[in-house]
């Protein structure tokens, strides 16, 4: 974990005060940061890899009135995800509620490209490397898995030792614009199949339209060895 210097606790007085606590009284400052402890730890295991956080010392001159319990929370919109806040609130006798400066890590596999891939080439797992980095710090959508990757086609040049995302990837095409295709409609108690020719190419599951011999244009679902289901 990453050593942070001291900082200062933003404090918000929930009402009107009568007088600080003593120092005998006050919140002891060591179960405030481990009730913020025990709270991301719970909050993030569920969480994919490995979590790693720090959470920033309280100021030693901080001074709240006494509590007899706090609790941790996140604030609305907040999120346990690189640096963030956390929020201890008190309920009594006197409420007060203060955010620790906290920051979460998640390391786990991603895939990298191994070497450089230039667009439209498709992708082997000899073009691909799993290493571990801070998910916090990656663009969303990266991918953590090869199997997610191979096969597919890159949308734009990657270089070597770049993370890979899965907007960079096209999934390739079952069905070719102008190829003949199995047609094979799904209907309540029925099946039955046909030809046409397609008009668009497409990838597994996506829709394409086919021009059956009647010169008709249907719509249905590409799916590999040039079928094309149709449901109704």
């Amino acid at each position: 974990m990453m050593k942070r210097g001291w900082q200062t606790c933003a404090v918000m007085l929930a009402c009107a005060c009568p007088a600080w606590a003593s120092p005998q009284e006050r919140p002891d400052a060591a179960l405030i940061k481990r009730t913020v402890e025990h709270f991301v730890a719970r909050e993030t295991a569920g969480l994919p890899g490995r979590v790693a956080y720090t959470v920033a010392p309280l100021d030693p001159q901080f001074n709240l009135p006494v509590c007899r319990s706090v609790e941790a929370f996140l604030p609305a919109g907040g999120r346990l995800w690189g640096s963030t806040s956390v929020g201890v609130r008190c309920t009594s006798p006197t409420p007060w509620t203060m955010y620790l400066t906290t920051d979460v890590h998640i390391w786990a596999g991603v895939v990298h490209m191994a070497r450089a891939v230039p667009q439209n080439q498709p992708v082997t797992e000899n073009d691909l490397i799993v290493q571990q980095a801070d998910l916090t710090q990656l663009p969303a959508g990266v991918v953590t898995e090869m199997r997610h990757a191979t096969g597919k086609t890159l949308v734009t040049t990657l270089g070597a030792g770049q993370p890979l995302r899965s907007d960079l990837l096209r999934a390739p095409a079952v069905v070719q614009q102008g190829q003949p295709v199995k047609l094979v409609v799904h209907g309540r108690g029925f099946t039955v199949s046909g030809e046409g020719r397609a008009l668009t190419a497409a990838t597994d599951g996506q829709l394409v339209q086919v021009r059956v011999q009647s010169g008709h244009v249907v719509s249905g679902l590409a799916r590999t060895g040039a079928t094309v289901e149709v449901r109704q």
